[in-house]
């Protein structure tokens, strides 16, 4: 194992075991590296390392903090990652989609406050099947962005938020070409919130795997042609 690897490691192992928690502050570097059995110079580079993924939060002139290690400060290095996609991989975008949002949306059938099924009523009514397309995508991607919030899961709310955008521009262009698509997803919408607001997570978790099936059928038809 590299050395900064090793140090990595520790102190992976220092949080895991509740020695450092979220939010409290590292011993000073000197300290830190004589308690772990490192060199200054690899723990540095392990420092800099978990700071780039957000686990560490270096403050200069203050000392190195534990984040708080929410899952969506966590997983922001996977958006960052998700931001360089090519077009060809849309698809395999869709395909997670279609493993992750069915389960989320069960889980949100069950769990979602009567408030919170309002405020989803309510962005399923702010677009009509002749809104404008970038308008009707943006509501499309909060809608589905509340509903995994709604699951109760954080992180599943964050890895469904980061596997929809990279799939926005292929649902401006449905909407664009294929005749009656806004129509199609507002009713697939409207099935998706009453099962949500009915708490039938069967039916909620079917009509979301129908919803993103039929969006990924379609693109490897387009991309076919």
């Amino acid at each position: 194992m590299a050395l900064t690897d090793e140090a990595i490691e520790k102190i992976k192992q220092m949080i895991i075991s509740g020695r450092v928690r979220p939010g409290e502050k590292l011993p000073r570097e000197a300290d830190l590296a004589a308690e772990l059995g490192l060199s200054r110079n690899s723990l540095r580079e392990a420092v800099k390392a978990l700071s780039l993924i957000n686990v560490l939060d270096v403050r200069q002139g203050d000392g190195t903090y534990a984040t708080s290690l929410a899952p969506s400060l966590l997983l922001e290095a996977l958006s960052f990652i998700v931001d360089f996609h090519r077009d060809d991989t849309v698809l395999e975008f869709l395909e997670v989609r279609r493993i992750l949002e069915p389960g989320a949306t069960a889980l949100a059938a069950l769990r979602m406050s009567d408030e919170d099924k309002t405020k989803l009523g309510d962005i399923l009514d702010s677009v009509a099947v002749d809104s404008p397309v970038e308008d009707f995508v943006a509501a499309d991607l909060e809608f589905h962005k509340k509903i995994a919030i709604g699951s109760g899961n954080s992180v599943l709310a964050s890895l469904v938020d980061n596997m929809s955008m990279p799939t926005a521009r292929a649902r401006v262009w449905r909407g664009m070409t294929e005749p009656r698509a806004q129509e199609r997803t507002l009713a697939e919408h409207r099935a998706i919130y009453q099962a949500i607001v009915n708490s039938d997570p069967d039916l909620a978790r079917s009509w979301a795997i129908a919803h993103i099936a039929g969006i990924e059928s379609w693109l490897r038809t387009a991309l076919a042609d």
